[in-house]
């Protein structure tokens, strides 16, 4: 059985020839194939989407520019690139010119390397700039549409209509009464950690991006926002063990220790600092070796403590679930939270202390340094970098090391002046 024939919605070159038509009529049938795809692309381009594009290109050779860059903007980008090629030269550069460069980008990029520097060479030079431009986007930073996004005539964006709306929708409706608030976007520079930033504000799963025209260029979907939410995530880790964002695994070893020494030579200072509060019990120790023994232990468990509620109030922050006004309320809350487990702590120490000294003294105070020590660290590990954060500084880049000199010297500083205090006891 023979395929039915598709009706044109427009009037062809077969319907009309030169032998059977003046130049009069061949001008009236381009003027009424460019109004038809003027008012009609979509239609035309349903149409389009049955040929070849050998078919397409021959149909689209009788319309004007404007008109013929309307539909090809509207084909597969791949099918697109084939029309352009079996156009006439001239004729597909000028299409590609009327284009939207967003639009004629992955067009251009569909054609073989020859057959794209061609049409790029032909059309004018600010045309090419900003069709290279869009090129030269990183594969990964913005992604073929998939969500309704409305532009204007010059291919800005105008708003976002929810998939929900749609499906409820009259018929009748029109796309621009549906909808709902603004547009948030990205610039097409922005980098990931401004992405996330972005993402973490407006908790969208698809985020547009647009050029420094606010033309919408592409968008950047819900796996690729989450695969940037988790490096910028690992990145902070990595900065609050005093390693640098920029630092990979297979980085050179001059770069990597130009990185890390500086910190490791801060890190060096506040130990210093810790032992020097230790020099200022050297006698106490002198008399009491067992407090040389158990000085790791509150020390331990101690930074143990802070660097808890320093992981909390991080993510937090970067989440941004804490605002300025909450401050007190989480500082108030760690305290609490340090409060008691340091009491539960120190329960457990000093069961274990009565057992292996059999010193009432020594118990007790290494008991209630456990407990004032592991409360102070539980208010320092959240108070640290939201001071950090309220001076301007990255809290991720040194909250770890500013939280490790608090705690040891509070733990060392509590231990020993209570074993000084209770000296008589021990």
């Amino acid at each position: 059985m023979q395929e039915p024939q598709v009706a044109p919605p427009f009037a062809t070159s077969s319907s009309l020839t030169p032998t059977a038509a003046g130049p009069t009529e061949l001008q009236a049938l381009r003027a009424l194939n460019s109004e038809y795809i003027r008012e009609h692309p979509e239609e035309v381009a349903r149409f389009l989407d049955l040929r070849s594009p050998q078919e397409t290109a021959a149909l689209l050779v009788h319309a004007t520019p404007g008109a013929a860059s309307q539909l090809v903007e509207r084909l597969n980008p791949r099918i697109a690139a084939e029309v352009l090629v079996r156009m006439p030269r001239e004729l597909s550069r000028t299409v590609l010119s009327e284009m939207n460069p967003s639009r004629s980008a992955p067009v251009v990029v569909s054609m073989s390397p020859r057959e794209r520097e061609e049409h790029l060479a032909g059309v004018e030079p600010k045309v090419a700039e900003a069709i290279r431009e869009v090129l030269s986007y990183p594969v990964d930073s913005a992604k073929e549409l998939g969500a309704i996004y409305l532009t204007d005539a010059d291919g800005r964006l105008a708003g976002t209509v929810p998939l929900g709306e749609i499906a409820t929708a009259l018929p009748e409706t029109k796309l621009k009464d549906l909808v709902r608030g603004g547009t948030p976007a990205v610039y097409v520079n922005a980098s990931r950690h401004e992405v996330v930033e972005y993402l973490n504000e407006q908790r969208v799963a698809t985020l547009p991006v647009v050029d420094l025209e606010h033309r919408l260029v592409g968008v950047i979907r819900y796996r690729a926002l989450v695969t940037a939410a988790e490096a910028e995530a690992s990145v902070t880790i990595q900065t609050m063990l005093g390693v640098s964002k920029e630092e990979r695994a297979l980085s050179k070893v001059s770069f990597a220790i130009h990185q890390r020494l500086p910190w490791l030579e801060i890190n060096l200072a506040t130990v210093f600092l810790a032992a020097f509060v230790v020099g200022l019990f050297e006698n106490t120790i002198a008399r009491f070796t067992a407090l040389a023994v158990l000085l790791p232990v509150v020390s331990g468990q101690t930074g143990n403590s802070g660097m808890q509620a320093l992981a909390v109030t991080m993510r937090g922050l970067a989440l941004r679930e804490v605002r300025i006004s909450q401050w007190p309320r989480l500082i108030m809350k760690e305290l609490g939270v340090g409060l008691l487990n340091g009491f539960a702590v120190a329960l457990t120490t000093m069961l274990g202390v009565t057992i292996w000294s059999h010193s009432l003294g020594l118990t007790l105070v290494i008991g209630l340094a456990m407990l004032f020590s592991m409360t102070i660290a539980g208010a320092a590990g959240a108070a640290v970098p939201l001071l950090l954060k309220a001076f301007g500084q990255d809290p991720a880049q040194s909250s770890s090391i500013v939280l490790t000199t608090i705690t040891d010297v509070c733990g060392f500083l509590t231990f020993l002046g209570l074993a000084t205090i209770f000296a008589s006891a021990l």
